[in-house]
């Protein structure tokens, strides 16, 4: 196999490609609402409203010019927030370059790395600000794939919280990961599952669709997580608070630029973070 252009997923093996094929054919599922809370009403999301796409990054100036670009080809009524957290590699200016021409394009700078989550909630905070109709988020790297977007901007009819999924039903759409990672991401999603009852095949992954209102009726002051646990927390609250979320398949492929940001505190995080919930939604804290 050739090498992948710079910047740009690999193209998925002949031996996994059937599967994602297959995978990416389904419709998509809705997940169960918590017992004992009231499902919200679903109404169909303002056709004329915009959305914006939040990508937190951190030295990521070979993949962000070309992430940009990727997104907002999707759909005209698509904006990119990117969220640097003081980039060394010149990342942040890269954007406010590209900001200074184009009117979708916006960036929030921070002055060191403090982490995903609390990159996440500062995208959240100054979107809602704004008259969003729709707030994505997504990686830098191109493991999230920005052709999924127009699904999740049609599934945001039918749900209020629309994630990408990477085992739905059981069903594994990875590519290029090693199996230990995969193996380590598969059953993480597993013992999340069993210990929150979050009823969802990638409680981790970070690839999302939030109707605004989902966000405002969050108070994203108390979220707790800032590594790969704040997906949970997220979506643990926006279920407990019985909006109505939908997974789609998604093909995940690893990065080929740059550096992967997971860490071991992270993963331990993570652990714990599961517990924490399950506590809160008994004692009536969520």
């Amino acid at each position: 196999m050739s090498a992948p252009e710079a910047g740009r997923p690999a193209q998925p093996t002949p031996s996994v490609l059937p599967s994602v094929v297959a995978a990416l054919g389904r419709a998509p599922s809705l997940v169960e609402p918590a017992a004992g809370r009231p499902t919200q009403p679903v109404t169909p999301v303002d056709r004329s409203g915009r959305a914006v796409v939040i990508i937190p990054t951190y030295n990521e100036r070979d993949n962000v010019v070309k992430i940009i670009t990727a997104v907002l080809a999707q759909d005209p009524r698509l904006d990119v927030l990117i969220v640097d957290d003081g980039s060394p590699d010149g990342t942040g200016a890269i954007v406010d370059a590209l900001a200074a021409e184009n009117p979708r394009v916006h960036a929030l700078h921070r002055a060191k790395k403090l982490g995903l989550g609390t990159a996440y909630v500062a995208g959240f905070k100054w979107a809602l600000q704004r008259d969003y109709v729709a707030i994505c988020e997504m990686d830098a790297d191109f493991s999230h794939d920005p052709g999924h977007l127009p699904q999740f901007l049609a599934a945001a009819d039918g749900a209020h919280l629309v994630l990408g999924s990477r085992y739905r039903d059981g069903k594994v759409t990875v590519v290029n990961w090693p199996m230990t990672r995969l193996l380590l991401s598969f059953f993480a999603n597993v013992y999340a599952r069993g210990v929150t009852g979050l009823p969802l095949w990638d409680g981790t992954g970070g690839f999302k669709c939030f109707r605004r209102e989902v966000l405002a009726s969050i108070d994203l002051d108390d979220v707790r997580s800032n590594g790969y646990a704040f997906q949970i927390e997220m979506s643990f609250r926006a279920w407990r608070k019985g909006w109505r979320i939908s997974e789609i398949p998604i093909v995940f492929t690893d990065r080929t630029e740059g550096e992967s940001k997971m860490s071991k505190r992270i993963v331990r995080e993570a652990v714990w973070m599961v517990w924490r919930l399950r506590w809160w939604a008994l004692t009536g804290r969520l």
